[in-house]
């Protein structure tokens, strides 16, 4: 874990390991036709500036079999740099034919409960295929 601040933001780091992932196929579209939409949930563990263990739910647009964007919101219960509560992050994401996963996340403001409540940030992640664990960055500050 990395913590670094500047006059305004703190900047944390870590990683996360995906504990479950259940897919669906969302409509009626043929196998093999694109675009087509799909819904995930998700349950992940997170390590290092933020430790919590999250639920997600991802809306997810397969433009081939291979490359699509997503969506998604995370509900993140644990702490933040030691601050104890909850949170919600707006995820925005994509994945190419190599099977990188690019995402920004964002709090939803008033989400955050306990410590943590005027929590305020913007963090991302990037998966490349084969990493067991996910770095990421998170920047943040309380209004």
């Amino acid at each position: 874990m990395s913590t670094q601040s500047s006059a305004r933001r703190t900047r944390l780091t870590g990683h996360f390991t995906y504990a479950g992932w259940e897919e669906r196929a969302l409509g009626s579209r043929p196998e093999g036709a694109y675009p087509r939409l799909a819904h995930a949930a998700v349950t992940n563990a997170f390590a290092g500036g933020i430790e919590a263990e999250t639920t997600c739910a991802y809306t997810i647009v397969y433009l081939t079999e291979k490359t699509g964007t997503f969506t998604g919101m995370e509900l993140l219960d644990g702490s933040v740099d030691g601050r104890r509560g909850t949170f919600v992050v707006e995820e925005r994401g994509s994945f190419d034919e190599r099977g990188s996963v690019r995402c920004a996340f964002e709090v939803v403001p008033g989400s955050g409960t306990g410590e943590l409540a005027g929590l305020r940030g913007t963090g991302a992640f990037t998966h490349e295929p084969g990493q067991e664990s996910v770095p990421y960055t998170f920047d943040y500050d309380f209004g």
